[in-house]
């Protein structure tokens, strides 16, 4: 039976009830482990996905499985580096790529498996984006596991690549001397519990969430 270890950081990120879930499924089909930590690996296997892990993985770790992989939220080469479909959407983009790539010494270089397209329409909040995104990934996760054995990986093209900044805390602040309308995309990509929307007026900070609702 292919054994698959999942990897995520943060037991906080949203994305981890998600891959809990997916190894929930998939218990009847392969032996999972889904942990937190690159030192948590105990045992060889044939698939290491890492999933919004924020630790690099050497090559001594790589080489206890047959096939190391990395989720990554952009057209690679385009925008290696931090949160890229929330740069994307930022940028005013609805369309966003996922690449299944294999991990290697430098970050977001490794040869790609497949890609994957996510329609935005523009008005998706911060749980609905993470909902399609979410979904794109753990569909990659799944043909991986069905097509290790036939996958022919393409070489990036890296004189095409650049590089995004890791977002803090600090990139969730609104600036009050502007519209609205003219942030709503921060609004929308803010994540309401780790890095909520914020501003300053008269000497105090105030947090902003927002939901959809209707109108009756």
């Amino acid at each position: 039976m292919l054994k698959v270890t999942l990897i995520c950081s943060d037991k906080n990120h949203p994305v981890f009830r998600w891959l809990h879930k997916w190894k929930v499924e998939n218990e009847h089909n392969y032996i999972i482990n889904l942990l937190t930590c690159i030192a948590d690996i105990t045992s060889e296997g044939n698939l290491l996905f890492l999933v919004s892990c924020s630790e690099i993985v050497t090559k001594k770790h790589r080489d206890m499985f047959q096939q190391c992989l990395v989720l990554h939220a952009s057209d690679l080469p385009k925008n290696r580096g931090w949160s890229p479909h929330v740069w994307s959407i930022l940028n005013g983009e609805n369309d966003i790529t996922l690449s299944l790539l294999e991990a290697e010494d430098k970050v977001d270089m490794g040869r790609i498996w497949k890609k994957a397209k996510i329609k935005l329409n523009g008005t998706e909040l911060y749980d609905e984006i993470n909902q399609k995104l979410f979904e794109g990934e753990l569909q990659l996760i799944s043909w991986a596991c069905k097509n290790l054995s036939c996958v022919t990986p393409t070489q990036q093209d890296s004189s095409a690549a650049n590089y995004l900044p890791k977002r803090t805390a600090k990139d969730s602040e609104l600036d009050i001397s502007k519209s609205l309308e003219s942030q709503f995309d921060l609004l929308r990509v803010c994540d309401p519990n780790r890095f909520p929307a914020f501003f300053y007026i008269r000497g105090c900070k105030y947090t902003v969430k927002i939901e959809k609702c209707s109108d009756e």
